[in-house]
């Protein structure tokens, strides 16, 4: 591990941990979200800088950190990383679906080592969804099937990856609807 990594990992799990963030449904300690999404990045041709984004991608959506703080303390590719994989909608921007097509044009125009990250990160959110909320899997998963279009320039392999995961997850879900309509 570069040291790169090792300061994002130990910044990441201080600052998601002073913010007491929990995974939905399993109440896990948030930090294991970015540690397999960093694993995933791992997995296919990466730099040190796609890892240390990985741990970070995030703190600027979910803490109080701002892009400004990973700069000064991780410098410029980081940064323009994390920068590109966080979401930049705000409720003002409208409903979901508004803040969805706002947030999908910012995702379209990441380079391609962020959309790498991107896809580990959808790989990781949507492993268990269907399982724990079919209801809310529903149309999660369509979003999410919807920004791989947009991903195409990422890995290949996580591409590939995240499209059968979306699917398996689509596929809990129609087996839980047609559990619902028998009775």
């Amino acid at each position: 591990m570069s040291d790169l990594e090792k300061r994002a990992r130990e910044f990441a799990s201080r600052v998601h941990g002073e913010a007491n963030q929990r995974r939905k449904y399993t109440l896990a300690p948030y930090i294991v979200h970015p540690a397999a999404v960093v694993e995933l990045v791992r997995s296919v041709p990466h730099t040190p800088e796609m890892l240390a984004a990985a741990w970070l991608h995030d703190t600027v959506e979910d803490t109080d950190v701002l892009i400004d703080d990973i700069f000064h303390l991780f410098g410029e590719s980081v940064a323009q990383y994390v920068a590109m994989v966080t979401k930049v909608s705000a409720e003002r921007d409208g409903d979901r679906e508004a803040r969805f097509v706002v947030d999908l044009r910012h995702t379209a125009l990441a380079c391609p080592q962020a959309k790498t990250i991107k896809l580990a990160d959808i790989i990781d959110n949507c492993r268990t969804v269907a399982d724990f909320d079919p209801a809310f899997a529903e149309g999660y998963l369509a979003e999410k099937r919807r920004q791989l279009a947009v991903l195409t320039q990422g890995d290949a392999e996580l591409f590939q990856q995240a499209n059968e995961t979306i699917e398996r997850g689509v596929g809990v879900v129609l087996a839980w609807r047609q559990g619902r309509e028998t009775f």
